[in-house]
Order: structure tokens, then C-alpha cells, then sequence
């Protein structure tokens, strides 16, 4: 929303009229010709702000992985949550990749993700 107040003050700058902005007026056509609006512009911004927090949210993830995780608790918080592009997996197909119990998985995945919860907080 404040990103829309800004735009509006700057065109409040502009024009003389305060009451001539609106954010339904048209700004330009779009291809198919039908009207491109200040509202338009403000859905397309929401989506993107949301983007933006949602690549922040994982960088910080994976530097707390990096950081706070040994080896091991890396390599099965990835394989369990799918991190680093790979296929997210059960406990069960990580013990028999990796050879251990799925007991054992568990365990380290517990403590993995107790660290992140207090890295992240």
C-alpha cells in the first residue's frame, strides 16, 4: 500500500488536480486493448513483492543450512525437504540410500531442524 501512496503523491505533484487521480483511470492500453490501470499495476507489485520475500525467506534458509548443520544433517534436511533442487524424500528412502535406520534419519533430522529453529529465530 505504500508503494500506491507513493505513486499517487507523485502524481498529485504532477497535477494540479488532486481529484483527477484515481487509480481506476487508465493509464495506457494493453495489446489486446483493453485499459491498463494504476489497481493493475498494484495486483501485478503484490505478486511480485510476495516473490521477493518468498526467495528472501529461502536464502536465508539455506544459509542457516550451511551454517548451523554438520555434513550429515545437511545432506538429510536436503534430501527430506528436496533442497537444491532435488525430490523431496520419505525417511525411509533416505535410510536405504544412505544405509542407516530410518530411526536414525529421524533422529538427525530432529536435531537438524532444532538448530534451524533457533538459527532462524
Amino acid at each position: 500500500m505504500r508503494i500506491s501512496n507513493e505513486i499517487l503523491m507523485h502524481f498529485r505533484a504532477i497535477r494540479k488536480n488532486a481529484a483527477e487521480v484515481s487509480i481506476s483511470d487508465p493509464l495506457d492500453a494493453e495489446g489486446d486493448g483493453s485499459p491498463l490501470t494504476l489497481m493493475d499495476v498494484f495486483s501485478g507489485e503484490d505478486c511480485m513483492i510476495e516473490q521477493i520475500d518468498l526467495k528472501m525467506q529461502a536464502d536465508r534458509l539455506y544459509r542457516a543450512v550451511e551454517q548451523v548443520c554438520d555434513q550429515r544433517e545437511k545432506q538429510i534436511v536436503s534430501l527430506r525437504y528436496g533442497l537444491y533442487g532435488k525430490r523431496p524424500l520419505t525417511q525411509r528412502e533416505i535410510a536405504a540410500y544412505l544405509n542407516i535406520s530410518r530411526s536414525y534419519v529421524s533422529r538427525i533430522e530432529k536435531k537438524a531442524l532444532s538448530k534451524l529453529r533457533s538459527a532462524l529465530k
